[in-house]
Formats: structure tokens, sequence, C-alpha cells
């Protein structure tokens, strides 16, 4: 008995039990606050370096944590640009984010990538965008070029939207849309890159949203493998084997096998009435 007394689970009400618990919620409370404090992490480093490789085609951002080391992976159209001249630039970025972020010497590094196409980036042509507005171009003819050139690389749809005083003393908002895009659901997020980038111009800040529905794609190179939700295939139906049918043998009158036996000879039947004589054998 006091074995078995000994061996039995804490009741919700011992002190045991409310360790437990305690314990439990404590290592929840800290996962919850581990993954708020890499959330606002990796949005600080986002916003830092759009404000820093702007001239750069920043294009993104990804954090690779690891027990040993952190790296963070600058994604962007020029990467020659983000390393500079023999890698002064970004060894000055890593500093300044080894300070920020309080890592200790030699537990982040930082890496520049190349964007695999730039066609299909919102955040390349956000900033491209960006760059022809400053540079005086007319907001129609900036968007309509990057439409054409995203939807000639074979993505599904592009939209961008300008917002701020475009003409005249108001604010309004100019939408440019071209093939299909979705808005919500599991499809928008995996689909669907948006960029936003905003332009300070004479008359005002210009706010600029880009939206770019990516292609399906089997290799994951240019888009999602995944197929779209409401995409239905029609495969071809295979070719089906036909069964040969057996030959039927014909029935034998009934008791026509009891007629005669072995030996014996078969009388050929009276020809009908009528019928025509046999024909003679020939010579």
């Amino acid at each position: 008995m006091l074995a078995e007394a000994g061996r039995r689970r804490p009741t919700p009400s011992s002190p045991a039990s409310f360790s437990i618990m305690a314990t439990a919620k404590k290592d929840l409370l800290s996962k919850k606050r581990l993954f708020v404090k890499n959330g606002l992490r990796d949005a600080e480093l986002n916003e830092f370096f759009t404000r820093e490789l702007a001239d750069a085609g920043y294009a993104g951002v990804e954090v690779r944590d690891s027990p040993m080391r952190t790296d963070i992976i600058v994604r962007a159209t020029r990467p020659q640009d983000v390393l500079g001249e023999k890698g002064r630039r970004i060894r000055e970025l890593a500093s300044m984010v080894q300070k920020r972020f309080k890592f200790e010497e030699g537990q982040v590094e930082l890496l520049a990538e190349r964007v695999a196409n730039r066609a299909l980036c919102a955040e390349a042509q956000a900033e491209s965008i960006r760059f022809k507005l400053l540079s005086g171009l007319a907001v129609r003819r900036a968007c309509n070029g990057v439409i054409k050139g995203v939807m000639d690389e074979g993505a599904k749809g592009c939209e961008v939207v300008v917002t701020g005083k475009l003409r005249g003393g108001r604010a309004k908002a100019m939408k440019f849309r071209e093939g299909y895009m979705i808005k919500t659901g599991h499809s928008n997020r995996i689909y669907v890159k948006e960029a936003v980038r905003h332009v300070l111009m004479r008359q005002g800040v210009l706010g600029v949203k880009v939206r770019i529905m990516l292609p399906q794609d089997p290799e994951g190179r240019q888009g999602p493998k995944e197929p779209l939700a409401d995409i239905v295939t029609v495969h071809t139906p295979k070719d089906e084997d036909v069964m040969p049918v057996p030959a039927k043998v014909p029935a034998k009158p009934h008791g026509a096998g009891f007629a005669a036996g072995p030996g014996a000879a078969v009388a050929a039947a009276p020809p009908a009435t009528g019928a025509a004589p046999p024909a003679a054998p020939m010579a």
C-alpha cells in the first residue's frame, strides 16, 4: 500500500501539481516571447536594410538561427553594391547589427544574395517605381512599364496602387491592374507577393504598393509547387484492355450423341420435296 501511495500521481490540488503546471505555463510563455522577439527583430532588420540599401535594389532579408551563429541573408538585385569595395560595406552593416541586437563577436554573419528573378520580385519592382517617380517619370507610364515587364515573365497577375497628391491639391489613388489576382485565402499567402514603398516628392509623400501573383511551378523556382485550390485538372483516360470474348460452341441437338454407336453408319437425310437432285461426281 505504501509503494502504491508513493507512485500515485499528484492531484490537481497538491503542491506538486501546481509546480508542474507553473513550469509548463512558464515554458509556453517563454516560447511565445521568443517568437515575438524574433518577429520584432526581423521587422526592424527589414526596415533598417530598406533604408540603408535602397540604392542596391534591396529585395528582402532572411534570418537563419542556429546554435552556433546567426546568418542574415540580404537579397538584392545588385549584391555587389551590398558588399561594397573589398567587402567594406557589408562589414560595416554587420557591425551595426551586432551592436544593435547585442550579438557576441563572430556570432552573426551577413551574406548577400542575388534575386533569382527580378521581374517576379515585388520589392524590386516597388523600388523600380520609386526611382522612376523620383526621376520625374509620369505615374501612369512608370506603373504600366512595370506591369508589362512582370507579365512578360509569366506572372499570373500584377497590381500597382499609387496613393497621394498625384495631381492637384487633393490626394487620390490610382490603381493599375492586369491579369488574375487572388485577394484572400491560403492561396493568397503562398502565391501573392506584396511590397510597399514611400516616395518623398515635392508635393508630398506618395505610397506605392505592388502585388504580384506568381505562376505555379512544379520545380518551385518561379513560383510555389502547390497548385491553386480552384484549378481542376482533367487527366486523359487510359486505354482499357479489351477482354477477348470466348466463341460460342453450337449446342448439339437433343439425343444426337446417342443416335448411333461408334461403328454405325449414319444415313443421309432424304432430299426435300421439289429440291434439285444432287450433282453427279466428276469423272
